[in-house]
């Protein structure tokens, strides 16, 4: 494809195949996203399809990292190539032209020497154009290299012309050759820089190892990556990449998993844990299990989500479609009325007429327009990628910027998801806290309640060792009962105590002020008195208060939405910051109330499980948290690789920030148009006897495309 033009060609021939859904044609990728039906056409057709268009493709699935490299190295390497050709022939055709001619210097048969020089730019160098515009024409379309195929080729043939008839009239070879050879100076500065907006993935790909070492039949083998199965065991020493996912059988270390999380403090791996491929084992060594491989890594995951974000257009890119469908027509239009309105209301004669007309069409070729949305596109999301915010798509990346409501699921996007002990309170001085956590925490052992758990995690991090106990009963809906060192305790809620006829009328106000806070309150006593209370909570986030104020300072209102009790849910809200709250919400429930906000306004929901998925897809745009369900990740349009809630209004403020950076470059492809087009076609030039060269117009075109991928790179200096 030489220009967004191309892409619109493509767009529309696989349209009009039957069965084609959806097709999506990214010029600065060279990649098309297609969704067809596969009862009704098959991929095979799809790729006639386009080779009828006048263009080729292949299948992009598996391609790894060197392939795709290769590709493109390939492509800007055939453009340089092309480049230096053109140049060879176009800058003595210059020197003779503009230099030696003007200065008086006479050289024999000049005019053929320039049309020899001239003649292989303009059929070898420039074949490419012709063939863009025949493709073009197929379609009932005009592209870019319409514009350059009719401008060169008038500015040759008017030269044939007035060599062979007209001597005196003079020539406009170098002027055909130049343009030429500045087209494809542009064309090549467009491929590096478009190179490098595609950092992101091919960073990501090369974070997998190409090979790793198995244990099989008791000994060690190094074998390619690509090898390694389900189930197999894998051994990673310090200094080493994880090949694959898998969990850990045997070893303990830190891991650095900066790479995929953006999350720069290293994390401990023991027996269990799970790790991810790509990551680096910092000290200890490592065997684990692989349990996915190939496409289904988190790696391999997220290298297709940022893949298929970059091909996703933004409904703005939309609007750049639209006006680059007429604008090639309305150009060449413009240019013939140029031309008719100087030679003949003028009388300027055939050469200046002709010339004007061609600076029209070099200068309005519309590639900085087609450029100024994919790239920006391109760039936000691998920044995004960079701080562990996968956005999948410029859709989702625009409808980012226009939110105005955030709603929070509480458990495990604004909690922990995991309850801590929060309060340890003796009743009388003869008891210590550390000894009150002894009893409830050995009595807790042998139960499986969520809360138990944060029990003996509470006595293990203090040290405290734990005592055998006897006799122990769970009594549903009350707590339980045991013995310890020939001692009966109860530990559990209010009716536990009644039911044993425990005294707890002191300790009341305490009780009612711990549930306040929404802490769920544990009593411990022996057969005659009250012990002491333990409280336990599933505590906010360190990240979610920070969140909460971020959003609300870029004007975005917060809600929270569970399950709980509107007290407890209170609770927590006010913890955060949030003093929009819907409580007591079933898990089903949750769209209708995202489905509420949504007659106001855009909306975001934030969640992380299986039943935030519905509220997640019927949101204007679903965050998923990336320690949450597949199913989440797979619904949500922004993944949270970091489980950081500061990453919300991050995403948002990338989104902004890259909203403006493509009406930045939108709006100086089209000022740039709107300008040189009436100079190019002789506006000031009765007035000041300004004219606008077509060489000037070849420059300046080629210089637009260049400074707007520049300006979309410059994303890559922001920080959020």
């Amino acid at each position: 494809m030489h220009c967004a033009s191309c892409a619109l060609i493509i767009n529309k021939s696989l349209a009009k195949v039957q069965g084609v859904k959806d097709a999506n044609v990214n010029f600065s990728t060279s990649k098309a996203t297609i969704e067809f039906d596969e009862s009704s056409v098959k991929e095979d057709d799809l790729v006639s399809a386009i080779k009828k268009a006048g263009y080729g493709a292949s299948l992009t699935t598996g391609m790894d990292a060197e392939k795709q490299a290769a590709l493109q190295k390939q492509e800007i390497d055939k453009i340089k190539n092309t480049f230096f050709l053109s140049l060879t022939f176009a800058l003595p055709a210059f020197i003779i032209g503009m230099v030696l001619m003007p200065l008086g210097i006479e050289i024999p048969y000049f005019g053929f020497v320039l049309f020899l020089l001239a003649t292989p730019v303009q059929f070898i160098v420039g074949k490419q154009f012709y063939q863009g515009a025949y493709a073009a024409l197929r379609n009932k379309s005009a592209s870019m290299d319409t514009l350059i195929a009719i401008g060169t080729t008038a500015a040759y043939a008017l030269s044939v012309y007035n060599i062979l008839f007209n001597p005196e009239a003079g020539q406009y070879f170098e002027v055909s050759a130049i343009l030429i050879t500045l087209v494809i100076l542009g064309k090549w500065l467009e491929a590096i820089a478009k190179g490098k907006t595609s950092e992101a993935i091919k960073k990501l790909m090369n974070l997998a190892p190409k090979t790793a070492t198995v244990i099989r039949n008791k000994k060690e083998l190094v074998v390619p990556v690509d090898s390694i199965v389900l189930g197999d065991l894998i051994i990673v020493k310090p200094g080493e990449r994880i090949p694959v996912d898998g969990k850990v059988v045997e070893g303990n270390s830190s891991i650095d998993e900066s790479m995929i999380t953006g999350e720069s403090i290293p994390v401990e791996k023991k027996s269990g844990d799970t790790v991810t491929g790509g990551t680096i084992n910092k000290n200890g060594t490592l065997t684990f299990k692989a349990t996915k491989i190939g496409e289904n890594t988190t790696l391999a995951h997220i290298i297709k989500l940022i893949d298929e974000a970059q091909g996703r257009k933004a409904p703005i890119q939309r609007y750049a479609d639209k006006i680059s469908a007429y604008f090639v027509p309305a150009v060449i239009l413009i240019a013939i009325a140029t031309f008719l309105a100087w030679y003949f209301i003028f009388s300027m004669g055939l050469a200046f007429s002709l010339l004007l007309s061609v600076a029209v069409l070099v200068i309005a070729c519309p590639c900085a327009l087609g450029l100024a949305t994919p790239t920006s596109i391109m760039v936000g999301t691998g920044v995004g990628a960079k701080y562990g915010i996968l956005i999948k798509g410029g859709d989702a990346l625009e409808t980012a910027h226009k939110l105005k409501y955030v709603i929070f699921d509480k458990t495990g996007t604004i909690t922990k998801g995991v309850p801590e002990v929060t309060d340890i309170i003796p009743a009388d001085s003869k008891t210590s806290e550390r000894k009150l956590l002894e009893i409830a925490a050995s009595i807790e052992k042998a139960s499986e309640h969520p809360l138990a758990d944060a029990i003996v995690a509470k006595a293990n991090d203090l040290k405290i060792k734990l005592v055998a106990t006897k006799k122990f009963t769970a009594i549903p809906g009350h707590g339980i009962q045991a013995e310890l060192s020939g001692k009966k305790y109860f530990f559990g809620n209010s009716k536990l105590m009644a039911k044993n006829k425990i005294g707890i009328e002191r300790f009341k106000d305490s009780i009612a002020r711990l549930e306040s806070q929404g802490k769920t309150v544990m009593l411990l006593a022996d057969l005659k008195k009250l012990i002491g209370l333990v409280a336990a909570a599933d505590a906010i986030k360190d990240t979610s208060k920070e969140a909460v104020f971020a959003l609300q300072k870029l004007g975005i209102e917060v809600f929270m939405i569970t399950g709980d009790n509107e007290r407890t849910a209170k609770a927590i809200a006010s913890q955060a910051g949030i003093t929009n709250v819907f409580a007591e919400v079933l898990p089903e429930d949750k769209a209708n109330y995202v489905k509420q906000l949504q007659a106001k306004g855009k909306v975001a929901m934030v969640g992380d499980g299986i039943n935030d998925a519905p509220a997640l897809a019927l949101a204007d745009i679903g965050i998923a948290m990336g320690s949450g369900t597949d199913v989440a990740m797979e619904t949500g349009n922004i993944v949270l690789m970091q489980n950081h809630l500061t990453d919300v209004p991050k995403a948002i403020k990338l989104s902004r920030k890259t909203i403006a950076k493509i009406k930045q470059n939108m709006f100086w492809a089209l000022i740039y148009n709107v300008i040189g087009i009436p100079i190019a076609a002789g506006l000031l030039y009765s007035t000041y006897g300004i004219t606008l060269s077509p060489i000037i117009a070849g420059g300046a075109m080629a210089l637009s495309s260049v400074s707007v991928v520049g300006n979309s790179l410059l994303l890559k200096r922001v920080k959020l």
